[in-house]
């Protein structure tokens, strides 16, 4: 279990609670407020609005306390139907000011980033072990590569013989590099591997990459990822050493630095809408948030479905997929009224525009927790 990702699930949901405007039940009508000492009529006071029954029990905290983290009131069950089947109403009501009815697109974009995260720290690593097969592959291209030695050789004739020694040369290190190739792995699958990392798991494989591209063949954002090298590169390519340390700083810094998504993604939904009077950067970034929050419970379903069942998750992830533009195009016609080819047009666009804030957030992530 994850102590930071719990930890992180309830600051977060304290967080969401904290910019929500007060709601609840406030209990039996008093006349006079406990805290500014006005006159009040009803369950609230007008001049401060804090409930005129003031609860003091033990079950009541607790109730606080499943509030705060849950969000768990009438509201969230008015705005995941209408995010999930109609964000353009959501959306637009919510520009509008008819916000009492429902949770703000900030408030519940913070709460479920932090339970996105909480809910894949809990996620069961597959450790893939592919050598065997591997191996078997390995012995098929070497077997490929003595049968076209043969056939090389048996082809040599005398009135090309030079070129003819050549090809024989070329198979001949071929079949070398095969056998080498075959002996490593199965030493590998025989003793393991000298650095203690499992054979064939993805912390091998990474780490493989790293140790490949010592000499400066890998290039990282830019930068030569030398043993030698200085910069970004250089320092990426250290920290590869270590793979699940560089995955675990990565998970991290993606989990603090989610909230990126929004300044990024607003100035490309601003440019869909340059020419339309009436739209303001507000109206956009409520746009963002309802639909990066979608998009995080759409991504948590498919790694769930994912995770139970190959099949489902398959199936699941393909539907995701399809829903995607839907949504995007759904979201835009009713959030801004649009006309089915205004909408069309600019879900494409936008769409372009996301593959665009993703590479930069990467680009981010990376930077922030491998760069220095």
């Amino acid at each position: 279990m994850d102590l930071e990702a719990v930890g992180g699930v309830v600051t977060g949901g304290l967080v969401a609670a904290a910019i929500e405007r007060p709601t609840g039940e406030a209990g039996e009508a008093h006349h006079t407020c406990s805290d500014c000492g006005s006159e009040t009529q009803g369950n609230f006071c007008s001049n401060c609005g804090q409930p005129t029954h003031v609860h003091r029990t033990l079950l009541h905290l607790g109730e606080e306390l499943l509030h705060g983290v849950m969000h768990f009131d009438a509201r969230i069950w008015r705005t995941l139907p209408l995010l999930w089947l109609n964000p353009g109403r959501l959306t637009r009501e919510w520009v509008e000011g008819k916000r009492t009815r429902y949770v703000s697109p900030l408030a519940i974009f913070l709460f479920t980033l932090f339970v996105m995260f909480f809910a894949l720290s809990f996620m069961p690593h597959r450790e893939s072990t592919p050598l065997q097969g591997d191996i078997a592959e390995q012995r098929q291209e070497l077997a490929e590569a003595e049968a076209a030695l043969v056939e090389t050789r048996t082809q040599l004739t005398t009135e090309s013989a030079a070129a003819g020694r050549m090809a024989v040369e070329v198979a001949e290190k071929l079949v070398v590099k095969r056998r080498e190739d075959l002996a490593h792995l199965e030493q590998e699958l025989r003793d393991g591997r000298t650095d203690g990392l499992k054979p064939g798991t993805w912390q091998s494989s990474l780490k493989d990459l790293a140790d490949g591209n010592s000499a400066g063949k890998l290039t990282v954002m830019g930068h030569k990822a030398g043993a030698e090298g200085h910069g970004v590169g250089a320092t990426v390519l250290k920290k590869l050493q270590n793979p699940d340390l560089a995955v675990y700083k990565l998970q991290q810094t993606m989990y603090k630095f989610a909230f990126l998504l929004v300044p990024l993604s607003i100035p490309f939904v601003a440019l869909l809408f340059l020419w339309r009077r009436g739209s303001t950067l507000y109206d956009h970034g409520v746009f963002v948030l309802y639909s990066l929050t979608f998009m995080a419970m759409l991504l948590m379903t498919m790694v769930l479905a994912a995770t139970l069942n190959g099949v489902l998750g398959g199936l699941v992830i393909f539907a995701g997929i399809l829903a995607i533009p839907v949504h995007v195009f759904a979201q835009l016609k009713g959030a801004y009224s649009l006309s089915v080819f205004s909408a069309l047009w600019r879900a494409a666009a936008l769409l372009v525009f996301c593959n665009i804030v993703v590479g930069l957030f990467i680009t981010a992530i990376v930077y922030l927790g491998l760069g220095h």
